[in-house]
């Protein structure tokens, strides 16, 4: 009962933040941008909404150059550093797949072919698992779609996986997309 609780509480988790964390965002960025523009004269209903998306869509053009990509670095590192705050943020960055080093939830992506279908399987490696008597093995999770956390856990042979340049992130994000954002 509680690993079923567990799994169902990390999947509606990971379903929710990025849906979730956009809407809050958004609803913020609107309630605090409301009441200063409320008494100008190019006022109208839903305007802190289109300011709170275009503040979005500047964040991330500053984000994309060389010195917002700079300040975005120092950002993280102070709140990686923060007491208390930090478990629970770089708690997030790995489930999304920002988190990197050796801590990092997921260290790579790699395909594994389906048998039944001959298909290849976007799969995330997580660690090296040594069972006794056995070749080295990779735990690789093999994540579900809309939802990555509705997948299972397989244990493989690297020669097995085919090895791939992408980022985790950018897995993640087409998985959440169903493949339209690419890889």
């Amino acid at each position: 009962m509680r690993n079923h609780f567990t799994k169902c509480f990390l999947a509606g988790l990971v379903a929710v933040l990025p849906i979730g964390g956009l809407i809050i965002l958004v609803v913020q960025l609107e309630k605090g941008l409301r009441a200063p523009l409320q008494n100008q004269p190019f006022y109208f209903p839903g305007l802190g909404i289109v300011a709170s998306l275009l503040a979005i869509y500047l964040l991330g053009v500053t984000v994309t150059t060389f010195i917002g990509r700079w300040l975005w670095s120092l950002i993280d590192r102070l709140l990686s550093a923060l007491p208390g705050l930090a478990l629970l943020y770089n708690t997030l960055k790995q489930i999304l797949g920002y988190g990197g080093g050796k801590d990092a939830m997921f260290r790579s992506v790699v395909m594994v072919k389906d048998n039944a279908t001959g298909a290849l399987e976007l799969g995330l490696v997580t660690e090296d698992v040594k069972v006794e008597n056995q070749p080295l093995r990779w735990a690789v999770f093999m994540p579900g779609s809309p939802n990555p956390a509705l997948g299972k856990m397989i244990l493989i042979e690297p020669e097995k996986c085919i090895e791939t340049q992408i980022p985790v992130d950018v897995a993640l994000k087409a998985l959440l997309s169903t493949g339209k954002s690419g890889l």
